[in-house]
Formats: C-alpha cells, sequence, structure tokens
C-alpha cells in the first residue's frame, strides 16, 4: 500500500513540510488523544495540526428537545443558499460538510464534520462574521449549552465549539495538503483541457 503513515511520537515528524509539499502519494496521519503533537495555544486554545486531509474538527453535542425539526431545516437552507449564491460560503475555504443526526438512549445528538483550509480559530471567528454579514442564525442554536450572545461574543462560541469537539485519532487524503483552490484550479485546467482536444478533432 502506499499510504505514508506518520512515525509515533509526542511531537510533529520533522518529514511533515516534506510530506505536506507531495500530493501525489496518499498520506495517513495518526493523531495523539489530546488531538495534537505539542501543546501549543492560539488565540482560543491548543493548536490543532494540518493533516493530510487539511483542518478541520468534529462537534458533537445533545440537541434540545424537539428541534429536530429545525435542525432538518437548515439543511434545506443551506442547499438553497449555496443554489443561489454558490460562493456564500466561500470564505470558510471548506472542502466538506457533514452533519448527523443520531439517537444515544432516547436522546438525540447533532454532529457536525467540516474539512476547510484556514486553521481552527480563523474558520470559527469567519463562520461568526459570515452569520452576521447574511443576518444568519447558526444550526448551533438549537443545541443544549450553546451561548445566546455569539453574535457578539465569539469567544463564547469558540469555547462551545471546543467544548464539544471529538479530535479525530486517524485522518488520510488520497492527495494531501491540497486546499480547495487547487483542486478546483486543477479541474478548471483539466475542463479546459478537455474543451481544446474536442477542438482539435
Amino acid at each position: 500500500m502506499a499510504t505514508q503513515a506518520m512515525p509515533k511520537s509526542n511531537s510533529q515528524p520533522v518529514a511533515l513540510a516534506q510530506m505536506q509539499s507531495d500530493w501525489t502519494k496518499p498520506s495517513a496521519m495518526a493523531i495523539p488523544k489530546e488531538g495534537y503533537f505539542k501543546p501549543e495555544n492560539g488565540r482560543y486554545g491548543a493548536v490543532y495540526p494540518k493533516t493530510p486531509a487539511n483542518y478541520g474538527f468534529t462537534i458533537i453535542a445533545k440537541i434540545k428537545p424537539g428541534t429536530e425539526r429545525a435542525i432538518r431545516g437548515y439543511g434545506n437552507k443551506i442547499q438553497e443558499t449555496i443554489a443561489g449564491l454558490p460562493e456564500a460560503l466561500e470564505v470558510l475555504k471548506l472542502h466538506y460538510l457533514r452533519w448527523v443526526l443520531f439517537d444515544i438512549g432516547s436522546d438525540k445528538y447533532f454532529m457536525y464534520q467540516g474539512i476547510f483550509d484556514t486553521d481552527f480559530d480563523k474558520y470559527t471567528e469567519d463562520a461568526v462574521a459570515l452569520f452576521g454579514k447574511y443576518g444568519l442564525n447558526t444550526v448551533f442554536e438549537n443545541l443544549e449549552g450553546f451561548p445566546e450572545d455569539w453574535k457578539t461574543n465569539v469567544p463564547a462560541f469558540i469555547k462551545f465549539v471546543r467544548e464539544h469537539q471529538c479530535p479525530s485519532f486517524l485522518e488520510y487524503a488520497e492527495y494531501p495538503y491540497a486546499s480547495a483552490d487547487e483542486i478546483k484550479k486543477a479541474l478548471q485546467l483539466k475542463a479546459k483541457f478537455s474543451e481544446m482536444l474536442d477542438l482539435m478533432q
């Protein structure tokens, strides 16, 4: 198998910079239980590493009773927003979002997974600013313990996110460390190349 596994260590491997420049080989990274290789603080707490899948987080939180329908409605709202304004979430530098509702006993939980190109703190700051720009609310308002003043209290928003984050312990990418912009540029080149070939026939 061509996967590059990261050596077991309490510190980020020296070869990381070299690996980050090579998108041609699949790469896997095992991450310590804490979610980082060495303790280093950013603006709002521990800095999480860039992995082969780039930056991201998984948030799991219990939903407020009776809000499942509203949460699913947010999914429809995002779909409609992107259909009408494809660049609406561009500032977040997202690769993927995945939202899941699931049961634990008689309680229902929400899982938010995001993969993006900016660091943890910038992503959450940009998300709050984005909601303010469009005058939108967040699906997180339906989660127990989410701060009511989140629009004017970015640290409280980020505190909630960090308290409900479940760090991954393995991340894999078939084309590691490639940014969303790089992938889109490659696809644009592919489309132009196909057009050129069509014209030559």
